[in-house]
């Protein structure tokens, strides 16, 4: 039993690398510590607890992760410091042979923190406590609010997919959910707060329904009648995982956003294969046909790899051309990086750092083009901005319900409330059409 008195008077920081998930799950750590008792440090306050949750996606995100915690310690010196999430996950030994650091929590024990919490008291070396991966099967939820207005839920966690490129199956476990009934009370929640616009965040969500035996197709529908959120979001989903019935499902709901985000990775067939991904390029062109014929106004991003192992010159040619034969609005571009006990560590052909620096170059052009054709197409419509909190200079930003970053002059009381504007033209300053009221 910890006794509850360690916590008197106590402040946390907290620091988050990486997804929208991560976000979320501080979120609830943040809650947990609060309700023993522990406030939030103020900007600048030393804390005295800080909790810095990992993001272990590429050897770039470790490096930043070690960097970030190196960083916090420094500035927080007396400080009880617990690291988890990913990269805790993956490689525990490593992070707690920082000199400073004095826990690290794995995937099964990090939304559990104040259990492990029995003294504060700075150690020689770090603990270790975590699962092993294929043992961990809880599900704990969490939401969280950003000062942008927009709420993140948590509805799935882990992956059974095992693509060859990805560490996130052995970081993050099996496919779990929470049951739709718990998230409908969670998203009523948001409402109480004053919420308007919820994300569903998970590690593959439509895949959402293993744990409860129900689908994520019930989720949405149920989530939709709920009163007093304006829209929801749904974060990446799989392409093969995003049925028709959904898309049309979004094209006559309430309030689900008409906005998608699908994970390609390669236009190349070939190279699909060598990720073991599950669908091929007909499939996901047929994803973004079937989106635009039932909402021609809907925002579609794409993830994509460059110069994973195997990818040839001819193969990245084959799959710049698919990408650009798509109608779709914006690419986020991600640099291949080897991760230990991968399968892709066994393909030939390796492509060295600079082919891959100019191919990652060559689809973020592509990528601002895709943007700034879909941006255009856009002025002159109507559409429901949501303002947010952040104020930069005298504007502020939103976005419409098709995700077009809008910018107008500030005015508090447009903050967190939607509002019909009509698209102005692009500013490239503001990186933002203008909302014309």
């Amino acid at each position: 039993m910890i006794d509850q008195s360690i916590f008197e008077n106590k402040t946390a920081s907290y620091y988050t690398l990486g997804c929208k998930l991560n976000f979320a799950e501080t979120s609830a750590i943040g809650r947990q510590l609060l309700h023993s008792g522990v406030t939030r440090a103020r900007k600048g306050q030393q804390a005295d607890i800080c909790v810095i949750n990992t993001c272990s996606v590429t050897e770039l995100a470790d490096k930043k992760g070690r960097q970030a915690i190196r960083k916090v310690i420094q500035e927080n010196p007396a400080a009880f410091i617990v690291v988890t999430g990913c990269y805790a996950q993956l490689k525990p030994e490593e992070i707690a042979g920082i000199d400073g650091v004095d826990l690290v929590l794995g995937a099964e024990q990090k939304l559990d923190v104040v259990k492990y919490l029995d003294d504060l008291k700075k150690k020689d070396k770090g603990e270790v406590i975590t699962s092993k991966t294929h043992r961990i099967r809880s599900f704990v939820p969490s939401v969280s609010a950003n000062d942008r207005t927009r709420y993140f839920l948590k509805v799935q966690d882990g992956c059974d997919y095992f693509c060859s490129f990805c560490t996130i199956p052995h970081a993050r476990g099996r496919s779990r959910n929470g049951s739709i009934a718990s998230l409908v009370r969670q998203a009523e929640q948001v409402v109480q707060e004053g919420g308007n616009e919820i994300v569903l965040t998970g590690v593959n969500i439509g895949d959402f329904g293993h744990t409860t035996k129900e689908s994520f197709f019930d989720l949405i529908k149920a989530l939709d009648d709920v009163e007093g959120i304006e829209r929801y979001r749904i974060s990446s989903i799989e392409p093969n995982l995003l049925s028709d019935e959904i898309i049309d499902f979004v094209g006559a709901s309430k309030r689900f956003a008409p906005h998608f985000h699908m994970p390609l990775q390669a236009g190349s067939n070939a190279v699909l294969r060598l990720m073991k991904r599950r669908y091929d390029t007909a499939l996901f062109q047929h994803k973004t046909e079937k989106i635009k014929k039932i909402l021609p106004h809907a925002f579609i991003g794409v993830d994509v790899i460059v110069g994973v192992r195997g990818e040839t010159d001819d193969y990245f040619a084959q799959s710049k051309a698919f990408i650009q034969s798509l109608d779709i609005s914006q690419l986020h571009v991600f640099t291949y990086s080897e991760r230990p006990g991968t399968q892709a560590l066994e393909i030939d052909h390796v492509v060295d750092p600079k082919t891959k620096h100019v191919r990652s170059k060559a689809l973020l052009d592509l990528s601002e083009e895709k943007l700034l054709h879909f941006y255009a197409s856009q002025k002159g419509t109507i559409r429901k901005v949501l303002f947010e909190h952040t104020k930069r200079g005298n504007k502020m930003h939103g976005f419409t319900e098709n995700y077009v970053k809008l910018y107008a002059d500030y005015d508090p009381l447009l903050v967190n409330k939607v509002s019909d504007v009509v698209v102005g033209g692009y500013d490239e300053d503001e990186m933002a059409m203008k909302a014309v009221f």
